[in-house]
């Protein structure tokens, strides 16, 4: 309430006005049908992951526990961006007021922070699961699995609160134009009327810090992995490789977005629109189809639940 006021007294800038994708009707009806049909597809893809590892009791192991958790997130940042832009495509102001703007900062920088703190996670699961296969079980106990979970949110939480409070506080007096399809902080300080550059670098050691920390921190787990999977002949050697590709696959197209973006200063580039749509709309389509195309317990899981439903339907 307290920063709505500040925000009032120090601003005459009320609403946003989003560029979006493309000023062309005609491309812009081509892109509402290809992304409403990614929308569609990544919730009905990422909810069946969902539904699959609840139903089936064979999967309820720290990894699918962890993978759940990843499908709703998907489901959840997908959902804070994809359906305000597939709005604006009939809209040819595509405005957006002050309080949706910083609530849509809060939720992606809540989902996507918490998406790569649960990755890094679902790394270390894996690493243990490879490499210490007898310990597993007293490591990663369940109790162990809730509290990664709740440090994992908490911590996306408390990132978001960071990044949302310094931007609500800044002045906004001039220009209200976003040169990009959903409100992101660091567009958004670019039309504040004050020196921005200590928030530039509070951005960038917070957000960018995280993305490199988790995505070295990745990489090098990963790394020890396969070095640990060279040394072994076992018949999961296959089945830990291809989990593997597929988290890796996850983490490069997901925190490359974040290094790109976050790890430089606030400066519009041309190919923030193309990262972002992958961020955004690409990214958690593609996580249900890797998971489950390159995981066999899985499609035998989803096999198992879509004969249930077929022989409930014929009795």
């Amino acid at each position: 309430m307290e920063e709505a006021i500040l925000f009032n007294q120090t601003s005459s800038v009320t609403y946003f006005r989003l560029r979006g994708l493309s000023v062309n009707q005609k491309v812009q009806v081509g892109m509402f049908s290809l992304f409403l049909t990614f929308y569609v597809l990544t919730l009905i893809g990422n909810i069946l992951i969902v539904i699959t590892i609840i139903y089936d009791r064979r999967l309820h192991t720290p990894m699918y526990f962890f993978l759940s958790n990843l499908s709703f997130i998907d489901v959840c940042h997908s959902t804070v961006t994809v359906p305000k832009m597939l709005g604006d495509t009939w809209s040819e102001e595509k405005l957006i007021s002050f309080n949706a703007c910083v609530t849509q900062m809060f939720f992606l920088h809540l989902f996507a922070c918490t998406e790569i703190f649960l990755l890094t996670i679902m790394a270390y699961d894996r690493y243990v699961a490879i490499c210490k296969p007898l310990q597993y079980m007293t490591v990663m106990n369940w109790k162990v699995c809730v509290l990664l979970a709740v440090a994992l949110w908490t911590g996306g939480a408390i990132h978001s609160i960071s990044l949302t409070s310094l931007t609500i506080n800044l002045p906004y007096c001039g220009p209200n134009e976003i040169d990009n399809f959903f409100c992101d902080v660091p567009q958004v300080i670019n039309l504040a009327c004050t020196d921005t550059h200590i928030i530039e670098i509070l951005i960038v050691s917070n957000s960018g810090l995280i993305s490199v920390v988790c995505f070295v921190v990745l990489v090098v787990s990963y790394a020890v992995i396969l070095v640990s999977l060279r040394q072994q002949i076992f018949e999961g050697k296959r089945k830990a490789l291809s989990t593997c590709a597929a988290h890796l696959t996850v983490v490069t197209l997901f925190l490359g977005h974040c290094i790109f973006i976050y790890s430089r200063p606030s400066t519009s580039l041309p190919e923030d629109k193309v990262v972002s749509v992958f961020f955004t709309a690409v990214t958690p389509l593609l996580n249900p189809i890797i998971y489950t195309l390159r995981n066999e317990d899985m499609k035998n899981a989803l096999n198992k639940l879509m004969g249930r439903k077929e022989r409930k339907e014929d009795i």
